[in-house]
């Protein structure tokens, strides 16, 4: 086993992975950038090494800068986490050539399935159902419309090296197919350094259903179940949600099969993810492989009682799975909210600024994966995700109702976050009808505003502050604390 991990990721998915280190006995190392000297993942790991400026690419994906510090440290592998180097099979070969172990899948295998043209085809390969469309690029307007024609409109253009939305257009008509076509291609190149795009049929209502895997290195593999993410905005997920509440057992095991049989033909290894589609009529398709830990991955290790990242880092120590399908059991419902500072009013724009005041929730079946306290800056530079909020309960009416109490007790001052526009999705009856899908919030949220006038927290906060009374002890010897203040000195008065 690893003695030291650097882990190449900020905030709380770097704080997620340092946790599961440290009950394994595993010293950590933060790296971080000038706007992140005073993180909280710098903060709690045992060493923490300087990359750089804010600018990601000379900080967080300065591939040289990231290896050094590794080096430099004496960590004996690298967990990337999510976003950033995460999916970069450069750096994964760059890891192997200086003799560290790239927690995650072979660069290889990063590469093909990464390119989604390349991935459709080794999952058409492997008895994968594929969306119908495109399986090889095309750059010139007559072989898209060639392409769209056979498809059959509406389709759906997306970049093949791509993800989060970034070159993705929905055309319903074939006059706009090559402007639309254009636009994608050029907003995948700025994104992505790469502007090949393809088509495939864009289904309506239909819903994001992702499967978890594991594969270890003498070709085992296993899925973890299901997770739903259907509930989107701009492309990307802020609610999942596992069991989903549109399949059965037997839907179950043919998805879960699917995604088996995707990480087996492709020489999958590690932790990952095989994301589908899933039709009104219960027909799914193949869409992608996330070749890392997923954001939502905290729903599955509640309802599985598995530490995903306890594995992944096994699994690249060179272990044999210590799971068996047949081992594997869902219990009860888990949901997560994404918590980011953003305004929902606003098209959820990112809101940068500082912590001003935070109040976590807490109570039972309540997980927060958190990477900010009071007084950090949540900066502009870098995603603006601030925690994971995680509920489990025996139930998915109960787990609604724990995170609504989890959500209404979620305060956040400083900085816009859609926690008011999350709790009106929870509390609509499309959702607790389990009826959602990916265009779920153009179509019932396309116009949401507050329910209520706004209101001044951080004025009600100073407020609170200045009234709270302060603490006086009695005597010289006595640990008792009595507090003296209008709420201990009005009779017969309550709030």
């Amino acid at each position: 086993m690893f003695k030291k991990i650097l882990i190449a990721n900020r905030g709380e998915i770097a704080l997620r992975i340092m946790r599961t280190c440290r009950e394994m006995g595993i010293g950590t190392v933060a790296v971080y950038s000038d706007v992140d000297t005073r993180a909280l993942h710098v903060l709690e790991a045992d060493e923490a090494v300087r990359l750089g400026p804010p600018e990601p690419s000379k900080s967080y994906l300065d591939i040289d800068r990231v290896i050094a510090a590794a080096i430099e440290t004496g960590a004996e592998a690298i967990h990337p986490g999510y976003g950033f180097l995460a999916e970069n099979a450069a750096f994964a070969e760059r890891c192997e050539q200086e003799g560290l172990v790239f927690i995650g899948p072979p660069a290889d295998v990063i590469r093909d399935l990464g390119d989604k043209i390349t991935a459709r085809q080794i999952m058409q390969k492997g008895g994968v159902p594929v969306i119908p469309g495109m399986t090889e690029a095309a750059d010139d307007p007559t072989a898209w419309a060639a392409h769209a024609d056979q498809i059959g409109y509406p389709v759906l253009i997306k970049a093949a090296a791509g993800g989060g939305g970034k070159g993705m257009r929905i055309v319903s008509d074939p006059a706009e197919l090559a402007a639309a076509c254009e636009a994608a291609a050029r907003e995948a190149a700025t994104a992505f350094g790469s502007g090949i795009i393809y088509m495939e049929k864009f289904l309506a209502k239909s819903r994001h259903v992702e499967i978890q895997i594991l594969a270890d290195s003498q070709g085992r593999a296993i899925h973890l179940f299901e997770r739903e993410c259907s509930i989107q905005r701009r492309h990307q997920k802020i609610i999942e949600e596992t069991p989903s509440p549109a399949l059965d057992a037997d839907l179950r095991a043919r998805m879960g099969q699917a995604a088996v049989a995707a990480a087996q033909t492709s020489g999958y290894v590690n932790a990952g993810t095989v994301e589908f589609i899933l039709d009104p009529e219960g027909n799914f398709y193949f869409l992608e492989v996330n070749t890392r830990l997923q954001v939502e991955h905290p729903i599955t290790e509640l309802v599985t009682g598995v530490d995903l990242v306890r594995h992944q880092i096994e699994i690249a120590a060179g272990s044999a799975l210590a799971l068996a399908q047949e081992e594997l059991t869902l219990r009860g419902h888990a949901i997560e909210c994404r918590i980011y500072a953003e305004d929902p009013e606003q098209n959820f724009m990112p809101s940068p600024g500082t912590i001003t005041f935070l109040q976590e929730p807490s109570g039972p079946g309540i997980r927060n994966d958190c990477g900010v306290y009071a007084g950090v800056e949540v900066p502009m530079e870098y995603d603006p995700i601030i925690s994971k909020l995680v509920v489990h309960a025996e139930t998915r009416e109960r787990a609604i109702r724990r995170m609504v109490r989890a959500l209404e007790t979620y305060t956040i001052l400083g900085v816009k976050t859609p926690i008011g526009f999350l709790l009106d999705v929870l509390d609509s009856p499309p959702f607790a009808a389990g009826a959602t899908y990916t265009d779920f919030i153009d179509d019932h949220f396309a116009d949401w505003t507050p329910d209520t006038a706004a209101v001044n927290l951080a004025a009600i906060a100073w407020a609170a502050d200045a009234m709270a009374p302060s603490p006086h002890q009695i005597g010289t010897s006595s640990k008792a604390i009595v507090y003296q203040g209008p709420w201990q000195t009005l009779a017969n008065w309550r709030l």
